[in-house]
């Protein structure tokens, strides 16, 4: 039985935030692989420690490891995991994650280089961040965030009605403050519409999108919720219509292909790897960053130009299951088999002197 260590932010249980590996290990053990996982603590210090302890309790039983890099203090945490695991002599997959991480390594080319270099493998993703990290390492893989496409009911949006949805960290590089602006536009002309935002909390960011809505008048248009497990995300896109990506960073958005997979219509910034992962026009529409009147213009045109709301709902459906579990997990085990095998190759990696990316990127406080 081919054996895994699957370290990253397993925190679904605490914050509602769910990552890859989360959905990864039970699929693998179903799959016939021995799964290890690490780690649910939530105190950053005490998660550390939990992975550390992990990679060396366990060294017998895992072939493999697989590390989630973010930016920030986190790749702190994943510069020591990999020193301990190098020392172990374990073999390691790095999988890249979050939208600030370009400008990480822009700051920190030598190390960002040294710690990818180290390892059998790298994947990200998306097409951004494949791009973007490419002067770190030029044979980065990409692997797409997966989702399970038929546990989304899929609804053709043929005429969508004024039901927005936001789903996010209320956080402020996901710029929750802009869904009640883009409504307050909306308002005067279509007064049955209405807003509904769910997602955890992070720093009081939910009170201050509760205080932006007060100010533009339109709070008792909008219900807010707290996270949103997991189960109950397919039924409640289904309520709605259109979807709202309101982010200044973003990488390759779960919520976002989840909402493609249920045929909402989707609206949302074009930052960072959103681009990447839907076409303006196509299966979206991409407005500029922190714009109300851009997303409130483009909420317009799906409410009143006939046939576009159809029109991106079938190619947004479409798009998402390019992005199935069916597809992607046979990609990760084939990957893991490479590593154990020692079939996967040294990459050769460019010099940081280089420069960093030639893709742009808005910049934020996170990865």
């Amino acid at each position: 039985m081919p054996a895994v260590l699957l370290v990253g932010n397993l925190l679904s249980g605490s914050l509602g935030i769910r990552s890859v590996s989360e959905d990864l290990a039970p699929r693998l053990a179903h799959a016939g692989w021995d799964v290890t996982a690490t780690s649910t603590r939530r105190p950053r210090v005490r998660r550390l420690a939990d992975m550390l302890a992990t990679v060396w309790r366990h060294r017998r039983r895992y072939q493999v490891a697989n590390v989630e890099v973010f930016s920030g203090a986190a790749f702190v945490w994943a510069e020591l995991v990999c020193l301990a695991l190098r020392r172990l002599g374990k073999p390691y997959v790095l999988t890249l994650h979050g939208g600030n991480l370009p400008t990480f390594a822009r700051r920190r080319p030598r190390r960002v280089a040294r710690l990818l270099g180290s390892a059998a493998a790298v994947t990200a993703p998306s097409s951004y961040l494949v791009e973007a990290m490419r002067p770190y390492r030029s044979d980065i893989r990409l692997l797409s965030n997966p989702i399970d496409v038929d546990t989304y009911f899929y609804r053709c949006r043929a005429s969508p009605r004024p039901r927005l949805l936001w789903l996010r960290t209320f956080h402020p590089i996901y710029n929750p403050g802009l869904a009640p602006r883009t409504l307050a536009l909306l308002l005067p002309e279509r007064p049955d519409a209405r807003l509904t935002m769910a997602g955890p909390d992070r720093n009081g960011c939910r009170r201050a999108t509760t205080r932006a809505a007060e100010e533009c008048g339109v709070l008792d248009q909008i219900t807010f919720q707290g996270p949103m497990p997991k189960s109950e995300v397919p039924g409640w896109l289904a309520e709605g219509d259109i979807f709202l990506n309101t982010a200044t960073v973003d990488n390759m958005p779960v919520t976002v292909l989840e909402a493609m997979a249920a045929g909402l219509v989707v609206i949302s910034t074009r930052v960072g790897g959103v681009p990447f992962l839907a076409s303006d026009g196509q299966d979206a529409l991409l407005v500029p960053p922190d714009d109300p009147e851009a997303m409130a213009s483009a909420i317009r045109r799906v409410l009143t130009e006939p046939d576009l709301g159809a029109a991106l709902s079938r190619q947004a459906r479409a798009r998402a299951a390019r992005c199935d579990w069916s597809v992607v997990l046979p990609q990760w085990e084939q990957l893991l088999t490479d590593v154990i095998r020692g079939e996967t190759s040294d990459a050769p990696v460019h010099p940081p002197e280089l420069g960093a990316p030639s893709l742009s990127s808005s910049a934020g406080p996170r990865g």
